[in-house]
């Protein structure tokens, strides 16, 4: 039962380790929160939390057996979601050097809320730390569902505040990026990591 200290500890510490550790995810909050500001940012970490705690779910509800029967349409999904992830590093690639501004207007519309919630459908960290969290942390017995469900709450809170430290990162970042220069820089740099951390799950 996942309200055992012995199961939830562990469970704690995945799942922080899952949400702070670099990802698309994480990257995309920092470049949005650099640009536009912590209080933009909110409605991405909020979106993308819950509808990674929602994968979680519908990955211990049976979805996730369906995904490991079809290892083509597990694959198909993987890199569907690789290609959609690169192309947003290449857009982030090609911001302009203006200067950040949370109020000023900008070509380049914000994720926003429903916009983060949908990458985490095809965010390839997600589906697997989704399938490894229902194939090792919860049981197979009658209780699975209410585990699942403990589950995904649980990591939607553990997973909040670590997508908000990435905010706050970035949000402070965006004071040091007042020349064109460094914001080039750090468009770009941004960029690279978000194609690192899309493609390595991918080649290794």
């Amino acid at each position: 039962m996942l309200s055992t200290f012995p199961t939830l500890l562990p469970f704690l510490l995945f799942a922080f380790v899952a949400s702070i550790t670099p990802g698309p995810t994480n990257i995309l909050v920092l470049s949005n929160s650099a640009r536009y500001g912590f209080k933009a940012a909110l409605p991405i970490i909020f979106g993308a939390c819950a509808s990674a705690a929602l994968v979680v779910m519908l990955a211990g509800s049976g979805l996730g057996q369906a995904l490991k029967a079809h290892p083509d349409t597990e694959t198909s999904m993987r890199w569907v979601g690789t290609v959609w992830l690169s192309y947003l590093a290449w857009q982030i690639f090609r911001l302009p050097p203006d200067l950040i501004d949370p109020q000023s207007p900008s070509g380049n519309p914000q994720l926003g809320l429903w916009g983060a919630a949908g990458l985490q459908w095809i965010n390839p960290k997600t589906w697997m730390m989704a399938l490894a969290v229902v194939g090792v942390f919860s049981g197979n017995g009658a209780e699975k569902t209410l585990q699942v469900m403990q589950l995904s709450l649980v990591f939607f809170l553990v997973s909040l505040p670590c997508m908000g430290a990435w905010a706050i990162l970035g949000a402070r970042s965006g004071k040091l990026l007042r020349s064109p220069a460094a914001q080039t820089y750090f468009y770009r740099g941004m960029s690279v990591l978000l194609l690192c951390a899309v493609w390595l799950p991918v080649t290794v």
